[in-house]
């Protein structure tokens, strides 16, 4: 038995959060939409954890900007200041669309509001891919694939994820050259 209309609708205002179709289908049949025992209830949880999952996204990413001087050149001059770099940071994500928590560290994007948004793995900078679609990735989560390696359905383009993924996958982006660089300077600096 999964939540009803209204309960889903208060989660939805109460969070600022708008669920895409096919999350708001499952979730009306599956509660919780994944059996584990670090799964949350949308209902019954500590506000604080879902504040935290929530959060995650930014926080987590932050981190590395902060920790590896990442610096996108779509964002424009960096900051001087980590509070100020911190801050456009902040607008950055606000202007991105919104993360819905799904289970530990995937996500999956409130926009665009239809059918078969992709599911992302967020670990500060290393955002991947972890389903073509909600489908897609309930299928690898709950092991329905059983090791069976088929090809992934085609990915729908999500502004700003879909960057982020793109520059942890490009192995000469700078995303990842910023990451090395950093590293490096730790490294030595450490000798």
């Amino acid at each position: 038995m999964g939540y009803s209309e209204a309960e889903l609708d208060d989660v939805q205002a109460k969070w600022g959060l708008r669920f895409p179709p096919d999350l708001i289908e499952r979730l009306r049949k599956y509660r919780p939409l994944i059996d584990r025992t670090d799964r949350f209830d949308w209902v019954t949880a500590d506000p604080e954890h879902i504040r935290e999952q929530l959060a995650w996204p930014f926080e987590s990413y932050w981190r590395s900007v902060e920790r590896h001087e990442i610096w996108w050149p779509e964002w424009g001059e960096r900051p001087v200041s980590l509070a100020d770099q911190k801050e456009k940071l902040r607008g950055i994500f606000a202007d991105a669309p919104k993360l819905i928590p799904l289970y530990g560290i995937r996500y999956i994007p409130d926009e665009p509001h239809e059918i078969g948004n992709p599911v992302f793995s967020v670990m500060a900078t290393d955002i991947i891919h972890y389903g073509a679609n909600l489908t897609h990735w309930l299928e690898n989560e709950r092991g329905g694939l059983r090791g069976q390696p088929r090809p992934w359905p085609p990915i729908k383009e999500i502004r700003f994820w879909g960057q982020a993924v793109r520059y942890m996958q490009d192995e000469s982006s700078i995303v990842r050259r910023q990451i090395v660089a950093s590293i490096a300077r730790r490294k030595r600096d450490s000798l």
